[in-house]
């Protein structure tokens, strides 16, 4: 196993669309999900796609949890180790609902910024894991957006691409202060509405 190079936004391996995976239990392709996995461990992330490690394959890693979350749980804070571990090979996705809600990405490839980005809550996804066996669930919420992101990379899209106001593009670093702004500029437009 080893830590691969994770390819920043601009290199042109995130642009193109990944080619599919003619044998998912082939042990090159195991070889190379379990750099994938040890590289998304230790960057942190909740999923990975192959492009992302310089490697064109239709494959994605994530880890999510199998339904919405409980009431009152904010989607950033939705990233949980201990969640299932999904390899997902030649993934396809088909669409549940017409009902799309914004919640902050991050990615691997776009370090040190966030941005609102609107997903559809619930779909069905589709691959092969690497034993070749058919995998097929439904997700929601915070497991929707982890494999709609995932699978935009093998189709060379990144988050930014799908967001619709880049004034909600923001370094991590200034997310407080943003918030902070952002909920004073609300509270002083209820204030002038009530007046």
């Amino acid at each position: 196993m080893a830590i691969r190079k994770i390819a920043r936004m601009g290199h042109p391996v995130l642009r193109g669309v990944a080619k599919p995976v003619p044998d998912p239990t082939a042990p090159e392709v195991k070889a190379l999900v379990r750099d994938m996995i040890e590289t998304m461990i230790d960057a942190n992330g909740a999923g990975l796609a192959a492009p992302q490690v310089h490697e064109p394959w239709r494959i994605v890693v994530f880890q999510a949890p199998e339904s919405r979350l409980p009431e009152g749980i904010d989607e950033a804070e939705a990233f949980d180790r201990t969640a299932p571990l999904t390899i997902l090979i030649n993934p396809e996705i088909e669409i549940l609902t017409a009902e799309m809600e914004k919640g902050w990405e991050g990615c691997l490839s776009v370090p040190g910024l966030r941005g609102a980005v609107p997903r559809y809550t619930e779909l069905l996804y589709r691959g092969y894991g690497p034993d070749g066996a058919l995998i097929e669930r439904r997700a929601k919420g915070f497991h929707a957006r982890v494999v709609q992101h995932e699978c935009d990379h093998l189709d060379g899209i990144l988050y930014p691409q799908r967001m619709d106001d880049l004034t909600e593009l923001i370094f991590e670093t200034e997310a407080r202060a943003w918030l902070a702004a952002r909920a004073e500029a609300r509270e002083s437009e209820k204030e002038k509405a009530d007046a």
